[in-house]
């Protein structure tokens, strides 16, 4: 008799199939143990061989060839921690070879590979659209390459670990260049850049910036200049660095020349008290370095090339002797002459460009045949009491006007004249007195997005002498060691 329970089914213990095997030969289907992978494809001895696809639980995915069970060959493999797909030639498992990196955040990746990293050459779109062909290493640009920026600038260079370092150019999208050497990414080394607004600067950079580039404008000279009135001068002007030094390394700044009258003039200097500016030519006042302030005031200087009234003199006329006059400023000789166009100035000279520009070379630049002309229409001026009766006194006597007929004074806007004052009519030329010139850095666009302060320049007319040239500046002691022959000499400091 049987024992209880014997063959009994609630005796045994639950049925377990045996392993699957992998197909021994040609296409199947196999899930490994821990379950993770699953391959489906073509297999040769019990070995993956072949075309086939092996897929990961996590949604990771291989698909192409297969050589003794290992992936080798081209395929496309998906990474689904990443999103990244590469699609090329593999090595046992890893990409190697050639082939394209495709990324989940954007842009993509053509070229060499080596254990699955860009190594080589290669070209690559970042996710900004941004793109670089040239050398790689350890997945980074390394080496000769070129790159386009999504600001439309080109560079094309050596690059270390990703930043440009070594030689290089770099062609801005707003047409400016540099050439030289770089370092972790900037301007660093020996270079020349030429600026979209022409300026050109060749020398040393540091960190992005240029070593020597200019800091503020300097014009030479004595402390006060004194011209000669309705005379043309020069203007010499220097860009200095910080540390006094001309920079010279500099070209092609713009620089523009203008000028200003004091607002109320000293008798010692002047005949005029002030100038009275009707309402439609207001004026805002130009604070001045020098303790007082000015309103604007025409000033002009022919383009280059163009001859001035001091070129247009040389020759027979500058020896012709000056007729004497007296040291007494003779208002009645700067009067407009009747039948004289009311838009020429003193020597035939008609402005060109008020307000002219010049373009610095090597940290300097000359403005030449520099005029200041007759006051502006709207600008009444006024003069003094004892310049009045001076010249009261001279018509008197005859020595200014055959017969002994005045030129009739204006009278300012609305018929009415300020008690103790009188006006005068326009001369052709600039009233003696106390003027500053202004040079302004007008370079467009600013170069390297900066622009330097405008600098001023004391300026002093005088009515002409008999015992002077009639184009001479007035020189101080600061003037006679040589500033004017040279023009690049630092101007001395202005005492405190």
């Amino acid at each position: 008799m049987a024992a209880v329970g014997e063959g009994t089914p609630s005796s045994r213990g639950p049925r377990r199939d045996p392993p699957r095997r992998p197909p021994r030969d040609g296409y199947g289907v196999y899930v490994y143990p821990n379950s993770f992978f699953r391959y489906e494809g073509e297999w040769k001895g019990g070995r993956k061989h072949g075309h086939g696809k092996l897929l990961f639980k996590d949604g990771s995915y291989y698909e192409g060839a297969f050589v003794d069970g290992e992936i080798m060959g081209e395929g496309r493999r998906h990474w689904a921690w990443s999103g990244d797909t590469f699609s090329g030639q593999f090595v046992l498992g890893e990409p190697q070879g050639y082939g394209v990196m495709e990324y989940k955040a954007g842009g993509c990746y053509e070229g060499e590979v080596s254990h699955g990293m860009r190594e080589g050459h290669g070209f690559l779109v970042d996710r900004d659209g941004q793109v670089y062909q040239g050398s790689f290493h350890d997945n980074k640009r390394h080496g000769p390459g070129q790159m386009l920026f999504k600001n439309g600038d080109k560079y094309d260079g050596d690059w270390v670990r990703d930043q440009r370092q070594g030689h290089g150019v770099l062609r801005c999208a707003d047409g400016s260049t540099y050439e030289g050497q770089w370092h972790s990414d900037v301007f660093s080394g020996l270079g020349s850049m030429a600026h979209c607004s022409g300026v050109t600067y060749y020398g040393l950079w540091i960190n992005g910036h240029p070593a020597e580039q200019a800091t503020r404008i300097a014009v030479l000279g004595p402390e006060v200049m004194e011209v000669a009135q309705g005379s043309p001068f020069s203007v010499n002007v220097q860009l200095l660095q910080d540390h006094g030094e001309i920079a010279k390394s500099e070209s092609g700044r713009v620089l523009q020349i203008s000028a200003g009258v004091r607002y109320v003039q000293l008798s010692a200097y002047s005949e005029v008290s002030f100038f009275k500016v009707d309402r439609d030519n207001q004026e805002t006042l130009i604070q001045t370095p020098f303790g007082f302030e000015c309103i604007p005031y025409p000033v002009s200087s022919p383009a280059a090339g163009v001859p001035g009234p001091r070129a247009a003199k040389r020759g027979t006329e500058a020896d012709v002797p000056l007729p004497r006059r007296d040291l007494e400023l003779d208002l009645d000789a700067l009067c407009g002459q009747e039948g004289t166009p009311s838009g020429l100035l003193a020597g035939g000279h008609t402005p060109h460009c008020p307000g002219a520009c010049r373009r610095v070379d090597q940290g300097c630049a000359e403005f030449t045949d520099v005029l200041l002309g007759p006051p502006p229409p709207g600008y009444h001026p006024f003069l003094f009491l004892d310049s009045l009766h001076k010249k009261a006194g001279s018509r008197s006597r005859g020595g200014l006007h055959p017969g002994g007929t005045p030129p009739t004074a204006q009278e300012p806007p609305g018929g009415s004249r300020p008690e103790g004052s009188a006006t005068e009519e326009q001369p052709a030329a600039a009233y003696p007195g106390e003027y500053v010139l202004m040079i302004h850095d007008v370079t467009t666009p600013p170069f390297l997005g900066r622009t330097l302060p405008p600098a001023f320049k004391h300026l002093r007319v005088v009515a002409k002498r008999a015992d002077r040239p009639p184009h001479v500046l007035e020189e101080g002691p600061e003037a006679s060691s040589g500033w004017q022959a040279h023009g690049c000499t630092p101007e001395p400091p202005a005492p405190r």
